[in-house]
């Protein structure tokens, strides 16, 4: 072989074995830089951040259904303080439930309609039929504490749901709900920016708490206090109920609410701002505002369950923005501790993502806190909407008592 054909041999080689090495290197790589699927959600592994719009995670939970016997009951609280417990609680439970394998016949979901007596009675039939977990949400927590007693006698579990009873049955309980101390302070927050963007000067605040029998309104008050109390004792800000914690009674009841809200009103007319601790006392305290002739976008008032009517005041300019908690990831967690409860399994630590104290027995509670997020009006449609919580067909039918239809609300902040 001559000189020259041996070089071009040599060369082809070296090119050869270059560009194998070339390729070898990149698909190494390639190998290497291909992300890992994520592991199956298992009953194992499930974890708070599982939960969504579809219920998906429910299907995780089906080999649980075989592992326990009876059913599970939930017990509502009322119909009054929120529609929430109606409108969103009730069936997405009904769901989540029965998605996560149980019958029908295994599932009993009930409302107490503000009655204790019916509550406990309610627990107490609940029991007798077989029912293995309860998921209360008690008016207060002496009613809970009667419930988780008659529970724990029985051998029944218990989940509070989204309230926590107080001093009651403390082993083996779990808790689900939002962080409520956020929830407060997203009002609070809220609020200061609302009365900034109203271009409200002096603000004159009226605080309107929740009921004082619920540990939630406790909570929320901490909350909406660490933003506000700053600009009370400052100056910048007038508590017209006096110093915090204000003198203003608490309630979850619309009408006594708007009688509250109307004596501090009568006697402090100066007032211009109110910070309000859920959309339905919020909706009848806005109510009397319009009947003052209040025009929009000049009193801010605060609220939270993201309900139709907060919803409404919100983009009709009464109501400056709601707290949005998805009940259907509470509904969902709430669900998977009692699948887990059931059938005698101890729910994984990948679930269980916070604690929360019971002031009374002064004792850690294992919980499942979802966020809370501040909606206003330019914000409802990439969420309240976008999750289907409230369609734009509801939020965007009917008008408010002065101004434009919702439907024209609704264009103007781009919610279809």
């Amino acid at each position: 072989m001559s000189l020259r054909k041996s070089r071009l041999a040599f060369a082809v080689i070296v090119s050869v074995a270059l560009t194998g090495s070339l390729f070898a290197t990149e698909s190494s790589f390639a190998a290497k830089a291909k992300p890992k699927k994520p592991p199956a959600v298992t009953y194992k592994n499930l974890t708070s951040k599982d939960f969504n719009t579809s219920f998906s995670a429910m299907k995780a939970l089906k080999p649980l259904a075989s592992k326990g016997t009876g059913s599970v009951a939930v017990i509502l609280p009322d119909t009054v303080s929120s529609t929430r417990w109606t409108d969103f609680d009730a069936p997405y439970l009904a769901k989540a439930l029965a998605d996560a394998g149980l019958s029908s016949s295994q599932i009993i979901v009930q409302n107490a309609q503000g009655s204790d007596s019916t509550f406990v009675t309610d627990a107490q039939s609940d029991i007798t039929a077989g029912a293995k977990v309860l998921l209360i949400t008690p008016v207060d927590s002496a009613t809970g504490d009667q419930v988780e007693k008659l529970a724990t006698a029985a051998g029944v579990k218990v989940v509070d749901y989204d309230r926590l009873t107080l001093g009651g049955a403390t082993t083996d309980k779990y808790y689900v709900s939002f962080n409520n101390v956020q929830v407060g302070k997203l009002e609070g927050q809220g609020l200061v920016s609302c009365v900034k963007a109203w271009k409200v000067t002096s603000p004159k605040v009226i605080v309107n708490h929740g009921a004082a029998t619920d540990n939630n309104a406790t909570q929320f008050a901490q909350g909406y206090f660490s933003v506000l109390t700053p600009l009370f004792t400052s100056g910048k800000w007038t508590d017209v109920e006096g110093a915090p914690p204000a003198t203003l009674a608490g309630t979850w009841d619309p009408p006594t609410a708007e009688t509250q809200f109307q004596q501090a009103f009568t006697a402090n007319p100066t007032s211009n701002a109110t910070l309000t601790a859920n959309d339905a006392t919020a909706a009848a305290i806005i109510t009397y505002l319009q009947q003052q002739g209040v025009k929009p976008d000049t009193f801010p008032t605060t609220g939270q369950d993201a309900s139709l009517p907060g919803l409404q005041n919100i983009i009709s300019g009464y109501q400056c923005g709601t707290v949005y908690k998805p009940v259907f990831l509470e509904a969902q967690a709430a669900t998977a501790l009692a699948m887990y409860l059931r059938a005698g399994v101890t729910p994984p630590t990948t679930l269980i993502n916070g604690s929360t104290t019971d002031s009374v027995a002064n004792v850690q509670i294992p919980s499942v806190l979802e966020t809370p997020q501040w909606v206003t009006a330019k914000l409802i449609e990439s969420t309240v909407v976008k999750d289907q919580f409230v369609p734009a067909s509801q939020i965007c039918a009917g008008a408010p008592p002065s101004g434009p239809t919702y439907a024209a609300d609704c264009k103007r902040y781009k919610i279809k």
